[in-house]
Parts: C-alpha cells; structure tokens; sequence
C-alpha cells in the first residue's frame, strides 16, 4: 500500500478488516513499529471522530504526532498550477507539501469539496497534490469525494455484527438541513461494491450518486421497499451530483424511523456520525438497540490502525528490505 485514498489501495479488503478484528483485540500488539517516526494530521475542516481516531491509532502503533488545523493556523495554500500569488493566498503547495514531508513519516489530509465545481471537486484537487509533492504516504482522512477510513470502518462493523454470510445492506438517502458532499455515500458504495454483500441504494429521484460509484448496486425510488428484510440499515444525506450541490428535496417522509425499521430483518441502524436528531432519524431508533453508531465510530481507531501499520511497513521495507 502507497498511499490510503480509496477501497482501490487496499490489496486484499477481506483481510484489512480481519487483521482490524485483531487490534480490536490486541491494540498494542504493534507499539514498536512506529518508534522514532512522526505522522502529521491535516485538518481542513473539522473533525471529531477523525482526528482522535487516528490519533489514537497512530499512538497505538508507537508514532508521535503533529496536528495542524490549516485553516486557522496555517498560512493560505495556493493549489492551481502557474498561479499568480497577488491574492489572500501567501504559499504554494509546491512548497508546502514538500517541507511538511521533511516533518512527516505519513501524512493524513481531511479536506471537503466546494460542491460548487463539480470538476474540480472530483479531480480530488486539493489531496492530489499533496500526493504529488509530499514525497510521503498519504491518509485520506476524507477528501471531496471520498472517505475511506469511514468506510473501512463501517466495513469491519458489518463483519462483526453480521446475522449471516451474505447479508442485505441498504445506504438510503436521509433528509438535512444544508447542502452535504457525496463522500461518506460514495466510499460506502465503493467499500460495499468490493465486499460480499447485498447492496441496495434507495433515495429520492435527483439524488443519483456518480455511476463509477453505485457500480453493481440495486437502485431504488422506493425506500420501504429496499428497507423490506435488509440487515443493516446505512442513513445518510447528500446533495445532488447532478444538479451539482443542490438540495432538491427535504421531504421529512425519507427519516428514518421505527416504523420502517419494522420492515427489516431487525436490522441495525447505522450512521457515520455526526447525526440530526428527528431530522436523519428518529430518536426511537438511535435510542433502541437497533443502533450500532457507537460502536461504529470506535471502528474508526482499528479501521485507522490497520491502514497506518500497512504505510508504516512498507517504508520499513523500503528502508532495510534485507529485514524482508
């Protein structure tokens, strides 16, 4: 593994999650390998369940840590190539990405889209070019169009909880109060895509995630109809792809209740956090053990651990490949 920015870099998805299990377990089983070593944390945005997430993953595998809000306590990054810097914008990523890769061992990025561009969102902007001048691996900590950590994360919550081998999973569209990027639900059908499952998508009609995303998913208007026996029940909202941006619709009839999750096969309720009350969902849901958004969100330490060790080995090879 090079770098960590989708379900693409990971080698064998199946066994990611089972060596997550064991850290679950076993949290310090690693603690050596990250001696002497440095990952800096790069925040964009904000973040709660990332940030000491990953925090907490890298110290378990012995790393020391920098954490930067860029936002607020950095100087403002010029992206765009050829750039004339007479703006509000003091440095060029050309020179900052290289010389936090002479701080930094890995370096994680969260950084979300404008969902204005729709192409320049996707081109993954902001994250690429970290890729391109850091010389250092690269943890997405979610970027415009994906979140991959989440993703390995509600991955390896579905494995432990999962009533049988092949079990029905449905990610439905939820109504919000603002405009929300595509990442959570288009990592969560790329994850879902790649493991053994079966995958329904159900949403309003506008609200279509990219096709590169739904892949081999059922697609459904009807969201009674794709929560009817299904296991596990993924909410979460996003604005359009089409209309790029756009709320086109709100109707409180899309929450998640406990009259639909009636319909299921006593499934478990399932969100990336953090989560409206009486707007995404029900408090008799979120209250009830059908909900799992705890344990899920702890997820987040392994999901990350198992990643980080992954980047870490590699540069150990690289360094000493007679050690291999």
């Amino acid at each position: 593994m090079k770098h960590f920015l989708s379900v693409k870099d990971a080698v064998d998805v199946q066994a990611l999650v089972k060596e997550a299990l064991l850290y679950k377990k076993t949290p310090y089983a690693d603690k050596h390998i990250g001696k002497n070593r440095t990952m800096g944390l790069l925040f964009f945005n904000s973040s709660l369940r990332t940030r000491l997430s990953t925090q907490r993953a890298a110290q378990n595998l012995g790393l020391e840590l920098i954490v930067m809000n860029v936002s607020q306590d950095g100087w403002g990054l010029e992206f765009a190539e050829g750039a004339i810097m007479n703006g509000n914008k003091a440095e060029h990523i050309k020179e900052a990405a290289p010389v936090i890769g002479q701080y930094c061992d890995i370096v994680g990025i969260r950084s979300f889209p404008s969902l204005t561009d729709r192409e320049d969102d996707y081109n993954e902007t902001v994250i690429n070019q970290f890729v391109k001048y850091t010389g250092r691996p690269i943890v997405s900590l979610e970027s415009a169009t994906r979140h991959p950590l989440q993703s390995l994360a509600d991955l390896i919550t579905i494995e432990e909880l999962k009533p049988k081998p092949r079990p029905k999973v449905v990610l439905t569209w939820a109504p919000h109060v603002k405009a929300l990027p595509q990442a959570v639900p288009n990592s969560f059908a790329e994850w879902m895509n790649a493991a053994d499952v079966d995958f329904v998508i159900t949403h309003p009609k506008g609200y279509e995630l990219a096709p590169e995303f739904v892949g081999d998913a059922k697609v459904t208007y009807n969201q009674e109809e794709a929560f009817a026996d299904a296991d596990f029940i993924y909410a979460k909202n996003w604005s359009s792809y089409q209309d790029y941006g756009k709320i086109l619709n709100q109707d409180p009839a899309w929450m998640v209740t406990m009259d639909k999750m009636k319909l299921t096969n006593n499934a478990k309720f399932m969100h990336c956090l953090p989560v409206r009350r009486n707007v995404v969902v029900e408090d008799a849901v979120l209250d009830s053990p059908h909900s799992v958004v705890v344990q899920q969100a702890g997820n987040r330490i392994w999901a990350a651990q198992v990643v980080i060790k992954q980047l870490l080995l590699k540069i150990i090879r690289e360094e000493s490949p007679y050690l291999f």
